[in-house]
């Protein structure tokens, strides 16, 4: 029999690592895998709701992911040499994608982040901020006189003031004389004051009365036997009246078309003299209470112009967006600014911070508003830096922030388990920053500056045990409560204009954007009216 030949340990590792045949496969044991801690940026909570978030959940190794195989798949006997240095394809970033895909975006560093950070349980007490002095610029209501006989009329004229009608009635009288003189052939008579307030009532009597056809009013046959538009303003007149509106000069739009392609281009020249003035008189006539709320509102419309937007998460999908500030008690749309898009402050009014800080900043003069105030916002708004500027401000703000924004805690230590209980609370506080992460059908993150983590409150939920549908207290932490009470402050305003809103379909922009002004009109009239009853 003849004897097999020795061969060292470095002559047996270089016949093994030659054969091109054999792969080698150094991996643990799945138990030396639950032993150890897993990467942080490979544990990353998403929030299930946002299509950004599905984006970052495919975390690809990049230009800076390691190449080196785990040291502790070797033997103990022998190392392997290093292998060789990566060709650079290998770097680009868009070598692990695949075809036609974008490359994944990744997690950018978290520069708020300290060692050794880790979340803590609601068992852990966490410390309550002192609340802030609540010092508005004016009483908190309505800053007209009260004690004075308002009736609604005299209500709605501080919105629509006497010069802005006097405006108005200019600037259609001269676009009905600019469109004669063009050879287009109508009945026309210079609109008077008294003819426009018969024009307006008209259009809030269409909002309470709603037809297929806006002819329909004018008819005299049953069910449309309406006697208030038939007897106070024929149908040709009202109609010469509406196709004649017009809200702005014509000497000041032939102005502003002359900047067009221009960095100087205004594209909401056509409203400004009714949205100034409407914007100043919703601040000068009532001084909103503690909690305020800012959030978009979308005008209905499907007209072919840049400014139109899209969100799939509103009522309204397609139309003209507005970012409002509203008082949550009351849903009084105290500011709004009209999105006129992406060309509209690039770079955002407030430091470069971009749409979601600027749009929030510009809707608070904080000489008008004064200090003290509680701000509520949805995830688009919520950064770190916005919450942190208002607060240096003696603004306090509390809103739901996505687990993939920069600042938000990216360490995984003590961090939910694989499946959490309902109720289950995970905290990190960064004066005066507070992040809480809590279980209720799915996992929802806060961030505030006013609350603590938690108190003790609950909150009831139906939760099935045994196969038996029961109604359990579940914990509940206090920022997730303020938030549901308070976030929906435009909403309601919204709900408010909804219920009778006097919005029709028009083929100029800017008349869907003169119905909208007479509906935050009524409403902030009728909320002013509101609280006079409660003195």
């Amino acid at each position: 029999m003849k004897r097999n030949k020795r061969h060292t340990t470095e002559q047996a590792l270089e016949i093994i690592l030659s054969d091109s045949g054999t792969d080698v496969i150094l991996e643990d044991s799945s138990s030396e895998e639950d032993s150890e801690p897993q990467p942080d940026n490979d544990s990353d909570y998403q929030l299930p709701t946002e299509e950004s978030d599905e984006e970052d959940e495919e975390d690809e190794p990049g230009p800076s992911a390691s190449t080196q195989p785990p040291s502790r798949g070797l033997s103990r006997r022998a190392s392997a040499p290093p292998p060789p240095p990566p060709q650079p394809e290998q770097f680009s970033p868009c070598a692990q994608q695949k075809p036609g895909k974008a490359p994944a975006k990744r997690r950018r560093s978290d520069p708020a982040a300290t060692e050794g950070e880790r979340w803590h349980n609601r068992e852990e007490k966490d410390r309550k901020p002192e609340p802030l002095k609540f010092a508005p610029a004016r009483e908190p209501g309505p800053t007209f006189d009260r004690t004075a006989a308002w009736t609604p009329l005299s209500l709605f004229q501080l919105f629509f003031s006497a010069s802005v009608i006097r405006t108005i009635i200019d600037n259609t009288n001269a676009n009905a004389a600019k469109r004669i003189g063009a050879g287009l052939k109508f009945r026309w008579a210079p609109l008077t004051v008294r003819d426009f307030y018969t024009f307006l009532s008209i259009i809030v009597f269409s909002g309470l009365v709603e037809v297929h056809n806006r002819a329909d009013y004018w008819r005299r046959k049953w069910p449309y036997n309406f006697a208030f538009p038939r007897e106070n303003m024929s149908r040709d007149r009202f109609e010469a009246i509406l196709w004649s509106l017009h809200l702005s000069s014509s000497e000041d739009d032939e102005e502003n078309d002359r900047k067009r392609q221009t960095a100087n281009y205004d594209r909401l020249c056509k409203i400004k003299p009714l949205y100034t003035e409407i914007v100043a008189a919703c601040m000068a006539h009532f001084q909103p209470y503690r909690n305020i709320c800012v959030d978009e509102r979308m005008v209905a419309s499907k007209a072919r112009i840049s400014m139109k937007q899209y969100m799939k998460d509103k009522p309204t999908k397609w139309g003209y967006k507005l970012f409002v500030l509203a008082d949550s008690a009351t849903g009084y749309t105290w500011n709004f600014s009209v999105y006129s898009g992406k060309t509209d402050k690039p770079e955002g009014s407030a430091g470069g911070h971009g749409l979601s800080y600027s749009s929030v900043v510009d809707l608070m003069p904080f000489s008008v508003l004064g200090s003290g105030y509680t701000l509520f916002v949805d995830n688009f708004y919520t950064s770190p830096a916005l919450f942190q500027d208002l607060h240096r401000k003696n603004i306090a703000c509390c809103g739901t922030i996505r687990k993939n924004l920069v600042g938000f805690p990216n360490t995984v230590s003590n961090g939910f388990p694989k499946n959490p209980d309902r109720g289950d609370i995970r905290w990190i506080r960064r004066d005066p920053l507070l992040f809480v992460k809590w279980m209720d059908t799915r996992e929802v993150a806060v961030c505030s500056t006013l609350h603590e983590a938690f108190s003790g409150k609950t909150v009831k939920r139906k939760v099935k045990e045994a196969g038996v549908w029961q109604t359990k207290s579940i914990p509940v932490p206090d920022c997730i409560l303020d938030y549901n009470a308070n976030m929906g402050g435009v909403d309601l305003s919204d709900a408010l204009i909804g219920y009778y809103s006097v919005h029709h379909k028009s083929m100029k922009w800017y008349k869907t954007f003169f119905y909208h002004f007479l509906d935050i009109a009524i409403v902030n009239s009728s909320v002013g009216t509101n609280a006079l009853s409660r003195y």
